[in-house]
């Protein structure tokens, strides 16, 4: 058994050349490369995001260093714009399907959270010409739903960063999962919309919002509790109001400052509703995790492809790590490392033999149910 494994190992095990040759063939590119295909791409910008590299001239200097062969710089360059991202957009969605697991949940709550909100990475405007923003920046937008529970992205959107949140958002509901949501996804006519469809969900709402109609919740507070209010109400005034009626809880942050959440869920004390919401800081760690150690700011190329489909590489990366972390790790009684510590020293051969026993037993595991899953 090796008793090392890279970063492209676990990369094989999840995702094979075959099926990357097939979902690209499926949307219309073939990839007539010998020298440097598309796997090859996935490969660059996955290590590209795991080593944080400055650019493609910085990420050629080391392609020998991680195993890929030298190309020219303009060679990746061309090639990061010439494959449509949609095809790594759709790869993205295969590993997290492959990746998906069921772990404890610490709310006990009979669905998952997923928590949607958006993260912004802005460069020069003169960088991005098709993506104007604020004055002289232009940016893009990655809107994602975060399963809170297992820490990882279960859906992404792309577009240019001045769209609003709001709208994206409808297109992350999930029926099968409680939305958690800031101020920004809050609207009147969305309660509504969740409530017809049933969506459960946890959203702030601004402070002047008005709530008519008012009835008080009987429940039993627990001991320092949070909880300010408890009602439940109409949202707006007889302009605007919701035909529905929902719940209202207000409630102290860490930092002393009042919240009101609107949401639908009935059955549950108001503590654990605001417990829900205090989850969606997870989404922010998140953020900044991804922004911070897998190169999310840093944007190589200027057109829409190459722009995606480094951030949907790097994505791709971050699922296959943290679910390797979490599989590897678990099982560990007298190895504890963080997640960016486990991803410094496998890129670095630096993990203890134990951890590199698990780490192959478990890619085995995959492959064997993978295979199976496939035959």
């Amino acid at each position: 058994m090796k008793n090392t494994t890279t970063i492209f190992d676990i990369l094989q095990t999840f995702l094979t050349e075959e099926e990357v040759k097939k979902v690209s063939e499926s949307l219309g590119y073939v990839d007539t490369a010998r020298r440097f295909t598309l796997y090859d791409l996935i490969k660059f910008f996955i290590a590209a995001a795991a080593n944080g590299y400055k650019s493609y001239r910085h990420g050629i200097e080391n392609m020998e260093l991680v195993g890929l062969a030298y190309v020219d710089y303009s060679t990746i360059s061309k090639k990061a714009a010439d494959v449509n991202y949609e095809i790594c957009k759709t790869l993205f969605e295969i590993i997290v399907s492959k990746c998906n697991r069921q772990i404890r949940r610490i709310l006990k709550l009979p669905k998952q959270l997923i928590a949607v909100d958006s993260t912004t990475v802005t460069v020069g405007e003169n960088r991005l010409k098709w993506a104007k923003f604020k004055g002289k920046k232009s940016g893009i937008k990655l809107h994602v739903a975060l399963n809170i529970n297992e820490f990882t992205p279960e859906k992404v959107i792309e577009t240019i960063a001045s769209k609003h949140d709001g709208p994206i958002g409808e297109k992350l509901i999930d029926t099968n999962s409680i939305l958690v949501e800031d101020r920004a996804y809050g609207n009147h006519k969305r309660f509504d919309m969740f409530k017809e469809i049933g969506q459960s969900f946890v959203i702030r709402i601004k402070n002047n919002i008005v709530l008519s109609q008012s009835k008080k919740l009987k429940s039993f507070r627990e001991e320092n509790s949070s909880v300010v209010r408890d009602i439940t109400c109409c949202l707006g005034t007889n302009n605007k109001k919701t035909e529905n009626r929902f719940r209202v809880v207000e409630f102290t942050d860490y930092h002393g400052k009042s919240v009101r959440v609107c949401t639908d869920l009935m059955y549950v004390t108001p503590e654990k509703i605001a417990d829900i919401y205090k989850e969606r800081w997870k989404v922010e760690t998140f953020f900044k995790f991804i922004k911070q150690n897998l190169n999310i700011k840093r944007l190589f190329g200027t057109t829409q492809n190459a722009v995606y489909n480094q951030l949907f590489i790097s994505l791709i990366a971050y699922v296959l790590l943290h679910f390797t972390y979490v599989e590897t790790t678990e099982n560990l009684k007298y190895v504890k490392l963080s997640l960016i510590q486990f991803i410094r020293r496998l890129l670095n051969n630096r993990l203890e033999i134990e951890v590199y026993i698990f780490i192959n037993l478990f890619l085995n595991n995959i492959k064997n149910k993978l295979t199976r899953c496939a035959s």
